[in-house]
């Protein structure tokens, strides 16, 4: 999913694997903050998933809970594409923050291939687009 969007992902011992099998691992101790629904098929293991985090957010005149969620690693391994499996997982994301959470909008970053997906279930472009810093370090 990651090479997909167009990261070098490096081999199997990029620094950067461990330090994620870290931080999902705390995310998932973390029940009322993070959830993530997985597609294993017996044969072939985890074929499809979908992560969603909470996260504080100032209150607005459109909007006035204090946290949002962001939809990410939205993925489908691609012998197992066109079979609804990705949709399942945001559905299942998606209920997790309408139930389980006080979310009250749900942000994610669109790849040209997903995109149809998440319109089809009622995300709309943002009327400000989002940009990225990368801040450096000394």
């Amino acid at each position: 999913m990651l090479a997909a969007m167009g990261n070098d992902v490096g081999g199997p011992d990029a620094p950067w694997r461990a330090i994620a099998l870290d931080w999902f691992a705390g995310q998932l101790a973390s029940s009322d903050t993070f959830a993530a629904y997985v597609v294993d098929d017996p044969s072939a293991g985890v074929v499809a998933g979908a992560a969603g985090n909470v996260y504080a957010h100032a209150p607005g005149p459109n909007d006035l809970t204090t946290v949002r969620g962001h939809l990410y690693n939205v993925s489908t391994h691609p012998d197992f594409r066109r079979r609804g499996l990705a949709r399942a997982c945001v559905i299942a994301v998606v209920e997790w923050f309408q139930e389980e959470t006080a979310v009250g909008q749900i942000e994610l970053h669109a790849t040209d291939d997903g995109i149809d997906l998440y319109r089809n279930l009622g995300f709309v472009e943002s009327r400000f687009p989002s940009l990225r810093f990368r801040a450096t370090r000394a």
